[in-house]
């Protein structure tokens, strides 16, 4: 889980474009974002294996 300071410092535009930063929508995590689903890929493999993410399932061959 990310720092609350870092999640409200986030939210705030910054000063340059290039400075922001794509954070997890449901934890906060900067790293391993997934753009497509706004979340990062812990959060989206536990919402994907609840079956709560539609068009979404397992791989199975």
């Amino acid at each position: 889980m990310a720092r609350k300071a870092l999640i409200e410092r986030s939210l705030r535009s910054p000063k340059y474009s290039t400075r922001q930063r794509n954070r997890c929508r449901l934890c906060g995590r900067p790293r391993g974002y997934m753009r497509k689903f706004r979340i990062c890929r812990i959060c989206f493999r536990t919402l994907a294996s609840k079956a709560e993410i539609p068009g979404v399932t397992k791989a199975s061959w």
